[in-house]
């Protein structure tokens, strides 16, 4: 049985890895000639914006009794389970490697979340998802 509210948010471990990992390439970009440093820069950039994103938006997906709440770096959704029209796992296998998001449709709205943004298999997130609509009916 799950928690409830249970929630879903990239794992703190990446989260470090980017930040860290932008501080380094930070760094090598101050020693890098001209066009390296631009190239060096924007890698930085990215990557300090993307664990900056992960600390700031807290969990991405909550799930409770009454419904979800998605958080997205434009906007915040609260949406009760009977708007909620659509819960799948979309996988697709390309060069030998499979890619798994788990989509959320309600209406206009359309979610689509990863593994690392969810921290966790989009598989195990829909199925616990199905099992907290479940106990709420």
């Amino acid at each position: 049985m799950e928690p409830v509210p249970a929630h879903w948010s990239p794992r703190p471990a990446e989260t470090a890895v980017a930040i860290l990992a932008g501080l380094v390439v930070l760094l090598l970009a101050v020693l890098a000639e001209p066009a390296g440093r631009l190239l060096l820069g924007v890698a930085a950039l990215g990557l300090l914006a993307l664990g900056a994103a992960d600390l700031v938006l807290g969990p991405r997906l909550t799930a409770d009794r009454t419904g979800v709440q998605v958080r997205t770096l434009a906007s915040r959704h609260r949406l009760p389970w009977s708007a909620i029209e659509r819960v799948e796992v979309d996988e697709h296998t390309r060069y030998g490697l499979t890619s798994r998001t788990l989509e959320l449709e309600a209406g206009e709205l359309f979610v689509v979340l990863g593994k690392r943004t969810l921290g966790a298999d989009p598989r195990d997130v829909a199925d616990a998802l199905a099992r907290i609509r479940y106990t709420a009916a």
